[in-house]
């Protein structure tokens, strides 16, 4: 079982290979020189991976190209291991631009991460921004609600996870499974499992590792069955969440409030399949992050205010400033 610390500890060694890229690669934010288009000359970007490196790859390279394209900069992808990691890049400087979950977003802004929401997340054109977190089980299990994950081992995401552990809390909390969101209240009630990725935790509960398990809905009804790792009847949903504010992209502060809004309008406008096909970013298929998504809306800090909420009720140790 993992053992969860705060949120500097657990940030550590990401947060240490994050800082190391960085200074390798260039200054980022605190960057003297700047490109003909105004912008530092090179952007870090971290994110983590929901499924492997490779796929992550995948999800980042047409917008990574996109941007360099219309920045004139250099942009270095860093992948971290967990969302402190990234979180704690923001903080220090470290990280120029990140894609973060809605729950990581609001754990950036209580730990008093200076950032800028530049584009959320949207699976269509003109769709809204919002996907679900889905409680699975064996598609043979005799689980039948999120009453009977009690005392079962259960897969989480990573405790900075929206779709893969605060949204879960909130409905195991609701379901009297849990007395919060307390990493040692979810303990009392089940045997946690920490995979650190999407795929990893729905994977977990297909191949028995354990009994029930949470992951974001499009991981586990369209990435994985359509990369053959998933068959019919593998899991069988048992829980959906509430809607959930789309993931989304931000941008440092230090970059400066024009480098953010003209981050925002490339983000926004042009990080899209429609645009990124046109321009031939993306060679037939084009699914944006590790999410498969089709591009990104405006979004705004109040837009998380009900991710804020579901702080307030689950008491996670991870919503505290």
């Amino acid at each position: 079982m993992k053992n969860t610390t705060t949120l500097a500890a657990a940030a550590f060694a990401a947060a240490t290979a994050l800082t190391m890229s960085a200074c390798a690669g260039g200054s980022g934010a605190a960057a003297e020189s700047t490109t003909a288009e105004g912008f530092p000359s090179v952007i870090r970007l971290a994110a983590i991976p929901a499924e492997n490196s490779t796929d992550l790859a995948a999800g980042y390279d047409p917008i990574v190209a996109m941007l360099e394209e219309e920045t004139g900069a250099t942009v270095e992808v860093s992948q971290a291991s967990d969302y402190a990691g990234v979180i704690e890049g923001l903080i220090a400087d470290k990280v120029d631009l990140a894609f973060l979950g809605s729950f990581a977003y609001v754990i950036a802004t209580h730990n008093d991460a200076a950032i800028t929401p530049l584009g959320a997340a949207i699976e269509a054109k003109d769709a809204e921004p919002g996907y679900y977190s889905l409680g699975i089980a064996p598609g043979d299990s005799d689980i039948e609600s999120l009453e009977d994950f009690a005392g079962r081992s259960v897969c989480f995401v990573d405790p900075g996870s929206t779709s893969g552990f605060l949204y879960p809390s909130a409905g195991l909390i609701d379901a009297g499974v849990i007395a919060s969101g307390k990493e040692a209240d979810v303990a009392a009630g089940v045997q946690p499992l920490y995979a650190g990725a999407h795929d990893a935790s729905a994977l977990g509960v297909a191949a028995g590792d354990c009994e029930a398990g949470f992951a974001m809905e499009s991981m586990v009804t369209e990435t994985l069955p359509a990369a053959g790792e998933l068959a019919d009847g593998d899991l069988r949903e048992v829980w959906r969440s509430p809607k959930i504010s789309g993931s989304l992209f931000v941008g440092n502060d230090a970059l400066g409030e024009d480098v953010n809004a003209k981050l925002t309008t490339l983000i926004t406008e042009k990080a899209n399949s429609e645009y990124l096909l046109s321009k031939g970013y993306c060679d037939g298929e084009c699914l944006l992050t590790d999410e498969d998504a089709w591009g990104f809306a405006p979004a705004k800090d109040a837009d998380y205010d009900g991710t804020r909420e579901v702080c307030t009720l689950t008491k996670s140790d991870k919503c505290a400033g």
